[in-house]
């Protein structure tokens, strides 16, 4: 009995430091993400001061939010395939060099045009990261607990949208929106330095003829030195396809599902109006009644509270209750949620107390989002994909994610002008019902298999 527990307790003391070092190198990569949530809620604050002092019209304010997107779209579609060829851990140093200089361009920019270059650039940052962060921290996590390092992206996201909040409130009173910007370069800075220490993936290693160093990383990263089990594993999936992935190859029948299933949550996780209430929030409760700037971007920072609190959540459940059910139980909460707030704005005229109400009903909202679209959809594409194109497939998802937002956040002021923000709410509620209705029919649950058991579910 005593030789088991202490078995037991040496083997406890060999993984304790691979775990930790997991955990040090997925906090790191994740920083992406909160660079990548503080960028895009940032602006919510800071346009209310950049359209006074530019003079913007409202076809100028969606294209100063929205013209990140473009670079976004863009790096997105191209970063998942020069993540495959050089590496996800030297793109994520590339990111964070892109991050600090769009941060400064912004900061710095004289004119609106020079500030839409700023936006571009930050967009390329933040499409790098969304097509390389998820497919890195997949590849370093053990099985039973990926769901949740992976979800650590989404909560970075998170966390950077309600720094950001907290950051547009803190210099709102001097309308300080230079330095709301350019405080991105402290989060870009510390991904870079973070992302020197972290080795790459084994199985980008392996891929590419470097199975002893693949080696020594697993068992780094394992804290063990018996890993023959998971470098076996890792070793058969890579003989049975070739070298190198091209975008041709996402047409496979073997791949058509996944791929059908991934560009699917990309566009229902944007078409139901997520980022209306990242990128508009204080516009959207000012309409509603709360006038002053300050008390708009506070009761702001409200929202942004639940949603850290909810993706937290979200986390603790992804591997215990699964995939599905938090998807589905999610986005049905997104359903109603937009279906009330439609129903109060069409019902009441703009007062304090239909501000406050609305910011209420958006708490809801994007606590459903937070345990369902937000993490799972990050998670989903960075698992279900065959090694052989996993970047390239991850990085066309994220690209049709960005571009599904860029579509939304374009349109949104443009469309609570036309229709009035009820059907507005209305048209996203139903959008997320039909959005219920895929993730229904065709969403898998990968809670606790492997990365190479998932793909071979798609062989046939």
């Amino acid at each position: 009995m005593d030789n088991r527990v202490e078995a037991v307790r040496n083997s406890a003391t060999k993984q304790a430091p691979g775990r930790g070092f997991v955990l040090v190198a997925t906090v790191f990569a994740a920083l992406g993400g909160l660079l990548f949530g503080y960028d895009t809620g940032v602006i919510s604050g800071a346009l209310i001061f950049i359209k006074s002092q530019f003079s913007l019209s409202v076809f100028h304010q969606e294209l100063v939010v929205s013209v990140v997107l473009i670079g976004a779209a863009v790096a997105a579609l191209g970063g998942g395939r020069l993540a495959d060829a050089f590496g996800r851990r030297l793109m994520l140093l590339v990111t964070s060099l892109i991050f600090v200089a769009g941060a400064i361009v912004c900061a710095a920019a004289p004119s609106l045009n020079v500030l839409i270059a700023g936006r571009i650039i930050v967009g390329l940052g933040i499409g790098l990261s969304t097509s390389t962060v998820p497919v890195y921290i997949s590849e370093v996590s053990p099985a039973e607990a990926r769901g949740w390092q992976v979800s650590l992206f989404q909560l970075a996201i998170t966390v950077g949208i309600l720094i950001a909040y907290v950051v547009d409130y803190a210099f709102a009173s001097d309308g300080q929106w230079r330095w709301m910007l350019g405080l991105a370069v402290v989060p870009g800075a510390i991904l870079g330095l973070g992302m020197l220490g972290m080795p790459e993936t084994p199985r980008w290693l392996a891929k590419h003829g470097q199975a002893d160093a693949a080696r020594t990383v697993l068992q780094r990263i394992r804290g063990t030195q018996d890993v023959s089990s998971e470098f076996q594993e890792i070793h058969d999936t890579l003989s049975r396809v070739d070298e190198h992935g091209r975008f041709s190859d996402l047409l496979a029948a073997s791949v058509r599902p996944a791929l059908i299933i991934g560009i699917g949550l990309a566009i229902a996780q944007q078409i139901t109006g997520i980022n209306t209430v990242i990128y508009y929030a204080p516009t959207v409760i000012q309409s509603a009644g709360i006038p002053s700037a300050s008390g708009a971007i506070l009761a702001t920072a409200g929202i942004g509270v639940v949603n850290v609190l909810m993706t937290i959540l979200a986390m603790r459940l992804i591997d215990r209750v699964g995939r599905r059910p938090l998807l589905l139980t999610g986005i049905a909460g997104m359903a109603v949620s937009l279906g009330v707030l439609g129903f109060v704005f069409r019902t009441h005229e703009p007062s304090t107390s239909l501000g406050w109400l609305a910011m209420v009903i958006l708490m809801v909202y994007v606590a459903s989002f937070a345990i369902s679209l937000g993490p799972i959809f990050w998670l989903l594409i960075a698992e279900i994909y065959p090694l052989k194109i996993r970047g390239i497939a991850e990085g066309t998802a994220a690209g049709t994610n960005w571009a599904a937002n860029l579509l939304v956040s374009v349109t949104f002021l443009s469309l609570i002008h036309a229709l009035g923000p009820a059907l507005t709410f209305w048209l996203y509620g139903l959008l997320a019902i039909a959005s219920f209705a895929f993730a229904y029919a065709l969403v898998p649950e990968t809670k606790g298999r492997t990365l190479e058991e998932i793909e071979k579910s798609w062989r046939f």
